[in-house]
């Protein structure tokens, strides 16, 4: 599996373009690693999490082609996730060349979304997959499992779990500890990674709801040990940063290397 992540930044991103705190106006100075757009990453170049604000920019920045991307897989429609109208862009005659549809999944909300801002073209270049948590389903030739995410009371959030290749993937975020249906069906699961989200640096708490913070991240990597959901030498990644998390890249980098964690930024690729 190659995963190529295109943002690392919370809702916000990192820095803020509208704050003047001192962790914003560092970032500006130091660049590189500390320059962070709105999440996003793309498995084996075919199948892409979320759809945010920024992607456009991100496949320019990256040289990525958006029009082989086959499968997009949809968190939870909060604005810096789902950015439904942009897939318009991607219709006939608008875009040129394309000889497969972009097959869309998600919850209630996001299917709501995505028949408003471009239903009238589905079948055209769309296809639309409406998905129930821990309900196994076939995405081209991978195996994915929607599970329940904890982040927003009003909306089914969804966690994957995605198989393919021989590989197991946990895309995780956004999520505070996971509800206990989702801890239970992962148990035993022999993961290949984890990525998860640290939006908070530290908060005093070792089980954040809504996204995790550095302590919770560590207990969930202790969980994911004892009850076998990760391999022995399967990496941890992070991401989803927050300015109000207080830290910049190096400084999450030299708290969680003790750890085996490993610190995600825009445009890492990585190879599992």
């Amino acid at each position: 599996m190659k995963i190529h992540f295109l943002g690392t930044a919370a809702a916000e991103g990192f820095p803020n373009a509208f704050c003047r705190c001192e962790f914003c106006i560092q970032a500006r100075k130091l660049g590189g690693k500390n320059i962070r757009t709105r999440s996003s990453a793309i498995l084996d170049d075919v199948i892409k999490f979320d759809y945010s604000p920024d992607s456009y920019m991100q496949a320019l920045r990256d040289n990525i082609d958006l029009g082989a991307i086959e499968h997009l897989l949809v968190t939870h429609t909060h604005s810096d996730h789902f950015n439904a109208y942009d897939l318009e862009c991607r219709r006939e005659g608008i875009a040129h060349g394309l000889d497969h549809p972009l097959h869309i999944y998600g919850n209630d909300a996001v299917m709501y979304h995505t028949r408003v801002a471009i239903g009238r073209f589905e079948g055209e270049r769309y296809a639309f997959h409406l998905l129930r948590p821990f309900q196994t389903i076939e995405v081209g030739d991978a195996r994915v499992t929607p599970l329940l995410a904890d982040h927003d009371k009003m909306e089914t959030c969804l966690l994957y779990v995605i198989e393919r290749g021989g590989k197991k993937l946990l895309y995780g975020h956004d999520s505070g500890w996971f509800p206990e249906a989702t801890w239970e069906w992962l148990k035993g699961a022999h993961i290949d990674c984890a990525i998860l989200d640290c939006t908070h640096g530290y908060t005093g708490r070792s089980r954040d709801r809504n996204h995790m913070c550095i302590e919770t991240v560590l207990e969930a990597q202790r969980v994911f040990r004892e009850e076998h959901i990760l391999k022995a030498e399967a990496p941890i990644v992070v991401t989803h940063f927050s300015h109000n998390s207080k830290l910049l890249h190096h400084e999450f980098d030299e708290i969680f290397k003790p750890a085996g964690v490993v610190v995600a930024y825009d445009g890492l690729i990585m190879h599992i």
